[in-house]
């Protein structure tokens, strides 16, 4: 009796060596290896309002056409404040002109391509201040905001921000940050009351302005 003999399987294309799958196209794409950094040569960050802030600096390994970017650190997370295609040997300028009073983290970052990897670099603070009146006082005697007042206090006195607030003061290139921590001075024309540290570590006279980020 003829048995007719079972259809023929076809054949298993057998996958290139170091391959796992047959279906090429899940194959890994290049992955990203070589390394930046971003180097900064000079910074601008403490302005006044309406002035520019600056970074200049270089991405090695001296990679032009790439763009780098200035964030500033806020409530929803970092953002981009301003941005600069890289020329020459990989340098680069930001600029940013500051419209607003305050302080704010910063950071320099490059996202990357398809052959290097992203870098990212802290830069500080951003402080954009204005000018503000201010003396100072000393003495002991207890605080509108809790506590007592001595000679090693850090704070200013300040008739209406919030006890706590922080405020970055500046004067003659010396920078403190301090908390609001009574209230006063209660005389026209001035911002705030210094405690005699503060004015000790800013180098302050008795009158004066100062730059304040509040």
């Amino acid at each position: 009796m003829y048995t007719p003999a079972p259809p023929a399987q076809p054949a298993l294309a057998l996958a290139p060596a170091g391959i796992v799958s047959s279906d090429l196209s899940l194959a890994s794409p290049v992955a990203r290896s070589a390394t930046t950094k971003l180097r900064v040569s000079s910074t601008r960050l403490d302005v006044l309002d309406g002035q520019a802030a600056t970074v200049t600096g270089a991405l090695r390994p001296e990679l032009a056409g790439r763009m780098v970017t200035l964030q500033a650190l806020g409530r929803h997370g970092w953002g981009t404040i301003a941005r600069a295609d890289t020329g020459a040997k990989g340098r680069f300028h930001l600029r940013y002109v500051a419209r607003h009073t305050g302080s704010q983290r910063v950071r320099l970052r490059f996202a990357g391509d398809t052959l290097h990897v992203g870098t990212r670099r802290r830069l500080g603070r951003l402080n954009v201040y204005r000018l503000a009146g201010a003396s100072w006082y000393g003495g002991g005697g207890s605080l509108a905001c809790g506590g007592s007042l001595t000679s090693a206090t850090m704070g200013v006195a300040n008739k209406t921000l919030p006890c706590g607030t922080l405020v970055t003061l500046r004067y003659n290139g010396h920078t403190v940050r301090v908390p609001v921590i009574d209230r006063g001075p209660y005389v026209a024309s001035r911002d705030y009351d210094l405690t005699e540290a503060t004015k000790l570590a800013l180098g302050f006279g008795d009158t004066g302005m100062v730059w304040s980020t509040s």
